[in-house]
């Protein structure tokens, strides 16, 4: 099943981030990705979500690369980043491709700051919050 996808992500405040959606369509890549890079000149990704309703979730984020990995940042309780700490595996639409991945909650506070230095870099609107207050996410390459 497919649809129900969430709206773009715009800005940090637009309607987009904030609206969920369901599923989340398009062409399965299953080959490895070594340098997420090319997400550099995409505005916004979406993730989608293993729920404990048998329902998926899935949100329009923001992303950062750092040493050709993808990283996602937000705030724990929210209901996508509470989804990931309990079931990692996700799925991601990067323009019109998926990708199935799991995700690695970082802790390390030297990797978040330059995560969200990269961040801050892409998205020169941002206003990045501190290190300590942050969940800072990495998508595994397979």
């Amino acid at each position: 099943m497919t649809g129900f996808e969430p709206k773009e992500c715009q800005t940090a405040s637009s309607l987009g981030c904030k609206l969920p959606g369901l599923w989340l369509k398009g062409d399965l890549v299953s080959t490895p990705v070594n340098d997420w890079a090319f997400t550099n000149k995409v505005h916004t990704i979406k993730i989608q979500t293993e729920t404990p309703f048998l329902l998926p979730y899935s949100v329009a984020a923001w992303c950062a690369v750092y040493n050709g990995n993808l990283y996602l940042t937000s705030y724990r309780g929210r209901r996508w980043v509470e989804d990931i700490v309990s079931n990692p595996n996700v799925r991601l639409k990067i323009g019109d491709n998926l990708f199935d991945r799991t995700i690695t909650v970082i802790n390390d506070p030297n990797e978040k700051a330059a995560v969200l230095q990269a961040k801050a870099k892409k998205y020169p609107e941002w206003k990045p919050p501190t290190v300590e207050a942050v969940t800072v996410l990495r998508v595994n390459p397979d």
